[in-house]
């Protein structure tokens, strides 16, 4: 059987010059990571740049049409429950395939998924734009969502495989830095083009940058071995999958209106039990046995549901509570990720200097503070005691998101990578979903008089627990090799 090498170092640390690491081989010279050659072992940062910039599209489709669901229910003459599917289309299929998709990919060329999903990306943008009536819309939100899928996995494994193990921190917190900052600057881009060009160029103002994209992926990646249709056993494990992680994603977000819907949740578990007891399921149930996987992921999704109740909440207090504008709410919580913005780029560099994992439990900490800071908010604090501590977690974020996502895909078997880039992206999704509804939860059973403040205490606390989680400490290295080992036997 073969050692890894890499994908059963420590997580913690980001491997430098070992083979194996996150599909980190070399072979006729050349270096091999994440199914990609470097030749001569040569850093192509264009590659990451491309990496950061369709991650940032990807999560900009996220949030960025929801200011124009009034506008498309008068222009298309349809209800506001059906205009609601614009944003559902893209959002449902994105989650629910996340895992097969990063199945698919670990056997798929890296060249071809990034030009077939980024081409498809952009095709049905322009469908959407062009749309007549809401049943073309919906349906090309849908197909966007399959090639949003592929493109939300591509991206981590694409960063990880265009720079040297040494430099994989400052590579992944491109990505890790950029998405993010697409979702929460969604709304905010997208009034502006609804106030100056209406409802179709919400659509529209993603081509250029994915036609920048597939020129440059065009001319910078290497040839590969093309894509592989999957086979009718892969597309049943994806039917099944899909199917719970649906419900799940369905039931946390009617839990956001009321909390009673959680209980809809287990009517996911045993579709999604299974699945991991199928053919498709044990290689995601190996590389999440892997040393440092399962606490990295627990510490994504906790982190991920602090900052969605968070950024919950504070809206609803600084209008309903505070009376504050609608402008001046939107501009406060930009702090979050103006913080992110500026402390990703030394989230990376500190991890390719002192290791990833004391960086990432550093970054969630400063997160956790800034969110405690945040508990006692009251009527009498001004926009700007909000911000200043919203722009103080959001740079914990920053430097924790690039690291986290490096110590994650660093420990990833080399034929899994793209399952484990699959499972932290669903780890972070189920999160984004889940703040808002246990933030309602929390909200209702605090009552009115301290909704708020139960609210931010969750999101504080469920930052607090991220610190833990990404502290848990590895097995042994025997006991890691073998895991390893293990998990990429599972698929085979």
């Amino acid at each position: 059987m073969t050692d890894h090498g890499g994908g059963s170092a420590e997580p913690g640390r980001i491997p430098g010059g070992q083979g194996g690491a996150g599909g980190h081989d070399r072979v006729g010279g050349q270096e091999r990571v994440g199914g990609q050659d470097r030749a001569g072992g040569q850093d192509r940062w264009l590659l990451v740049a491309v990496a950061g910039l369709l991650s940032f599209v990807a999560m900009l489709d996220m949030s960025i049409v929801n200011v124009a669901l009034a506008e498309i229910s008068r222009d298309l003459r349809v209800s506001a429950a059906t205009a609601q599917w614009v944003v559902l289309g893209y959002q449902l299929p994105v989650v629910a395939l996340l895992l097969p998709v990063g199945r698919w990919l670990d056997g798929a060329g890296p060249r071809s998924a990034v030009l077939a999903a980024t081409a498809g990306f952009a095709l049905c943008s322009a469908l959407a734009a062009a749309a007549p009536w809401a049943g073309v819309l919906v349906t090309a939100r849908l197909a966007q969502g399959v090639f949003g899928a592929v493109l939300f996995v591509l991206m981590p494994v694409l960063a990880l495989g265009s720079v040297r193990p040494e430099l994989r921190g400052r590579a992944m917190s491109v990505p890790a830095t950029l998405g993010p900052l697409g979702a929460v600057t969604g709304p905010a881009v997208g009034g502006l083009l609804l106030d100056g060009l209406g409802w179709r160029s919400v659509f529209l103002v993603k081509i250029p940058f994915c036609l920048l994209a597939l020129f440059v992926a065009w001319r910078a990646m290497p040839a590969d071995r093309g894509l592989r249709l999957p086979r009718t056993r892969s597309l049943l494990d994806a039917s099944l999958v899909a199917t719970g992680v649906t419900i799940l994603l369905v039931a946390l977000t009617l839990a956001a209106g009321d909390s009673r819907w959680l209980v809809l949740t287990a009517a996911a578990a045993p579709v999604l039990w299974l699945w991991l007891r199928g053919e498709g399921g044990r290689p995601v149930g190996g590389v999440l046995r892997v040393p440092g996987l399962p606490g990295a992921h627990g510490a994504v999704l906790a982190l991920a549901t602090g900052f969605a109740a968070m950024a919950y909440v504070i809206a609803l207090h600084l209008q309903r509570d505070n009376g504050v504008s609608a402008t001046a709410t939107g501009l406060t919580v930009l702090a979050f990720p103006l913080g992110m913005g500026l402390a990703g780029p030394l989230g990376g560099r500190l991890a390719d200097r002192y290791g990833a994992r004391p960086v990432a439990v550093a970054g969630a900490a400063v997160t956790a503070f800034g969110l405690l800071l945040l508990v006692p908010a009251g009527g009498g604090w001004s926009p700007v005691d909000v911000a200043w501590r919203l722009a103080l977690a959001g740079a914990g974020m920053g430097l924790n998101g690039g690291p986290t996502q490096a110590m994650v895909m660093g420990a990833a078997p080399p034929e899994r990578v793209a399952t484990v880039g699959s499972t932290v992206q669903l780890a972070r999704s189920l999160g984004f979903t889940l703040g808002p509804a246990l933030a309602t939860a929390a909200w209702g059973l605090a009552g009115p008089g301290h909704g708020a403040r139960a609210g931010l205490g969750l999101a504080a606390a469920a930052a607090c627990l991220s610190v833990p989680l990404l502290l848990l400490p590895a097995r042994r290295r025997a006991d890691a090799t073998a895991t390893t080992n293990a998990a990429a036997a599972a698929g085979n």
